[in-house]
């Protein structure tokens, strides 16, 4: 059995203690909502001679699943490093997403469509809310693909940089979780990708092994608290 918790004042206890060193559990998974619709987005988007619009608009015909494997570095408004991990992800639309961090510490965080659930493995604690909830200012098109990104993003394209060709999209939101997200593509795939918040704090992630399309089996996106770990729920 496991322990269900109705209180708020423990989600802000949990931040608080891992604010000082990494993200938030709950800014963590906000942000794996942005990526999870920005990574649908942009891997069926690039296609030689195509425009950045149409690069970006090719997903919702070719695009309905991704899986791969990550290396995540988070810099400060400085560039001062303050968190690197790896581990896999997997995403379906819409709305079902998967992240599985596996070092240096272990944290899922699962998306069903419906609610978002945070594991954190040290705290022996789930966090659970309604996935529109959680999305907060995040625009949740990207997740649904009903939107044209052009209504929420202003979209670029930017000079070469390490060996790939990127675009950047800026919210066009008065309140949001990211200002901008920068695509690196190479010429098949999308390889890199650069998002940073409202306070100047920059997410890199690095691609590998990525599959298009894949066939994910359904109890990939289920989550069932563990035996004996405290649920906190709104």
């Amino acid at each position: 059995m496991y322990r269900l918790i109705f209180n708020d004042g423990l989600v802000d206890t949990m931040q608080s203690q891992n604010e000082t060193l990494f993200p938030s559990l709950w800014k963590t998974a906000v942000l794996m909502v942005c990526l999870a619709g920005c990574l649908l987005t942009a891997s069926g988007a690039h296609a030689a001679g195509a425009t950045n619009d149409e690069r970006l608009q090719r997903f919702f015909s070719e695009v309905k699943s991704l899986r791969a494997d990550f290396q995540q570095t988070v810099t400060d408004a400085k560039g001062k490093v303050i968190q690197e991990a790896k581990g896999t992800f997997a995403l379906q639309r819409p709305g079902k997403f998967r992240w599985d961090y596996r070092a240096p510490y272990q944290q899922v965080i699962v998306a069903d469509g419906r609610k978002i659930w945070v594991y954190d493995t040290d705290l022996e604690q789930v966090t659970v809310k309604p996935l529109d909830a959680a999305l907060g200012g995040t625009p949740a098109q990207l997740l649904s693909g009903t939107r044209p990104l052009e209504q929420d993003f202003v979209i670029s394209s930017l000079p070469p940089r390490d060996g790939l060709e990127w675009v950047e999209l800026i919210s066009k939101a008065k309140e949001k979780e990211f200002e901008r997200v920068k695509l690196g593509f190479d010429q098949r795939d999308l390889r890199m990708m650069d998002i940073t918040d409202s306070f100047g704090q920059t997410t890199q992630l690095k691609f590998s092994n990525l599959q298009r399309n894949p066939v994910i089996e359904a109890k990939t996106f289920v989550f069932v608290p563990p035996k004996g770990v405290d649920v906190v729920s709104d």
